[in-house]
């Protein structure tokens, strides 16, 4: 059998598998950051509400501010994917949308604008620690090499179904992944344990190198404290919110209290999705 000795041969067939090889045999994308957004849609949140936390990741996407941070990174370019979570008892974490390389301004506004258009989803009670377990679960499946991994829990109440958060909490810190978190505390609680919802976050949920979490109390603060945070975020340091609390110093709350309360209720069944942008 005679083979072609065109001198373009060799260079062409290489080129052509290349194209053709699956992604896992291509090197891995280098980005400054890995962070996962996991965004609480338990049904103890009010439907508006849940619009208005879904408008702030959007919004924060859109805005200028995250698009300078992530530029002046060491490569200039993150990893991010936005994850809704409800409870353990039925099991609910949904990708809302995949693993997505963000370096132009462009690529941010095309990643917010999908986010736009998925619909908002409801569910019942509060795993945080489940939270956890699957965005740390998360973290190899993307195709990057990340110089930090970070977790982003936002939500407005404690533990209150699966293992106990701070075990979740110390296996992620164990691995080198962050956690930090934006308890929001919009209404007065209706249990003991959410009125001290921020100490809650401080003592049990946030975790890792430069780990805070920032409170939300009123509605006009999700814009402003959701981009602060994931600006924060991004740059590893810079730019802290006034009402970022860091991680640190002994433990003051109980954190299994949530548990110990809830340990004996049936789960609540399903609540229905809202479309993106629904009017409520």
């Amino acid at each position: 059998m005679r083979y072609p000795k065109a001198p373009w041969f060799l260079p062409a067939l290489v080129t052509g598998l290349l194209v053709v090889a699956p992604a896992w045999h291509r090197p891995p994308t280098e980005v400054d950051l890995a962070l996962v957004l996991a965004v609480d849609v338990s049904t103890s949140m009010d439907r508006d509400e849940q619009v208005l936390q879904r408008q702030g990741y959007v919004e924060a996407f859109r805005s200028p501010l995250i698009h300078q941070a992530i530029r002046s990174g060491m490569l200039g370019r993150i990893a991010v994917t936005y994850v809704e979570w409800a409870g353990a008892h039925p099991r609910f974490q949904s990708i809302v949308v995949p693993w997505t390389v963000v370096e132009t301004p462009t690529d941010g506004i095309a990643f917010a604008d999908r986010l736009a258009r998925a619909p908002v989803s409801r569910a019942a009670s509060t795993s945080i620690a489940e939270a956890i377990e699957f965005s740390m679960a998360l973290f190899p499946s993307g195709h990057f090499l990340a110089a930090r991994r970070v977790i982003d829990i936002s939500g407005d109440g404690s533990n209150n179904q699966g293992r106990l958060v701070t075990e979740a909490r110390d296996q992620a810190v164990a691995r080198g992944i962050t956690i930090n978190g934006l308890p929001i505390m919009l209404k007065a609680p209706d249990r003991r344990e959410n009125a001290t919802l921020d100490a809650y976050y401080r003592d049990c949920v946030i975790g890792g190198a430069n780990a805070f979490m920032i409170p939300v109390r009123e509605r006009q603060q999700f814009l402003t404290e959701t981009r602060a945070k994931i600006v924060r975020e991004i740059t590893g340091g810079g730019g802290l919110s006034t009402l970022a609390q860091p991680v640190g110093g002994r433990p003051l709350t109980d954190c299994d209290t949530s548990e110990s309360l809830w340990d004996e209720l049936a789960p609540e069944p399903h609540a229905p999705r809202l479309g993106a942008g629904q009017e409520l």
